[in-house]
């Protein structure tokens, strides 16, 4: 495997250094690896960044593909993807990229990664997918869950950045597999949300007390990772984000549209993704996930 022996000679980019980009650059570079140049629409957050890990600010994604070999994307949608990689722009990662091997993070429909591997082959570099089931604090840590779909000899080669990002690494299969199953994760999860602030939320109207009835849930059927950890933070009202409710949208939404091709119905899944779409109405979508509490529990009503 190719720069397996020195960390420091991987030379890595970051495109997009929001939290959980900006968080994987710091963790990467805390392990000795070259984070050598990162980029973000916003400027002043790579500008930031840059200055924070000693790295380059590129004011052009091109320059992200001549400082690095690794290219780690995390942007926000396939609108976003499709824009950093457009054969069509005159400023793009794909311009230059022989070589390469680009690393993309994000939540994305399974066709933009099938399609983002197909582009890079053409100009001579290689694509994987790494699906992140994990937040921000795992992202700082190095302790993300990562599914990863694409080649396998891509991913050997990038292997020893994904063991470093990653508490747990899973190689799926091709491309587009790993969003698959990363859209099922997060679609579940937001199904077991909305059920669990409907159950609090009941709980509240009826004048239970919460804190025993958390407790009973925890040990019966009515557990779920999701009790652990948003049921506080829905009685408390504590939404401070780590996945938003604009997201949970949004992924529910590419679990739709793949149970919509393969000609399944999933009843609890679009009623969750209309809740998390009338979050976004009443202009909670910032909120964290479990923010669709305030649409359950009594007297809440659309009030922060």
């Amino acid at each position: 495997m190719a720069h397996s022996e020195n960390r420091a000679d991987y030379k890595i980019g970051v495109v997009g250094v929001g939290r959980m980009g900006a968080n994987i650059a710091r963790h990467l570079n805390d392990e000795g690896f070259d984070v050598t140049v990162v980029y973000d629409a916003a400027s002043e957050r790579s500008q930031a960044l840059a200055t924070e890990i000693g790295a380059t600010a590129a004011g052009e994604l091109s320059k992200v593909t001549a400082l690095a070999d690794y290219i780690i994307t995390v942007v926000t949608d396939d609108a976003a993807m499709r824009q950093i990689f457009s054969e069509d722009a005159d400023d793009s990662l794909i311009q230059g990229a022989s070589g390469k091997v680009f690393i993309n993070c994000a939540t994305l429909s399974p066709q933009v990664h099938v399609d983002i591997e197909q582009l890079a082959a053409k100009h001579g570099a290689e694509s994987l997918e790494g699906c992140m089931a994990s937040s921000i604090t795992q992202a700082r840590e190095g302790t993300l869950y990562l599914m990863c779909g694409g080649k396998k000899e891509t991913f050997d080669k990038a292997r020893a950045i994904l063991d470093s990002m990653s508490v747990s690494l899973r190689y799926i299969g091709d491309a587009g597999q790993a969003a698959q199953v990363k859209a099922l994760v997060n679609m579940v999860m937001n199904i077991n949300t909305a059920g669990l602030a409907e159950g609090l939320g009941l709980g509240a109207a009826l004048g239970l007390d919460l804190t025993m009835l958390q407790e009973v849930f925890s040990q019966t059927g009515a557990n779920s990772r999701v009790l652990e950890t948003d049921g506080e933070d829905m009685e408390v009202r504590d939404h401070e984000c780590y996945f938003s409710s604009a997201h949970a949208s949004k992924d529910s939404g590419i679990a739709l549209d793949l149970a919509n091709d393969a000609g399944i119905s999933l009843p609890l899944a679009e009623a969750t993704k209309a809740q998390y779409d009338r979050m976004i109405e009443l202009g909670l979508g910032d909120l964290d996930k479990s923010g669709i509490a305030e649409l359950t529990f009594p007297g809440r009503g659309t009030e922060n």
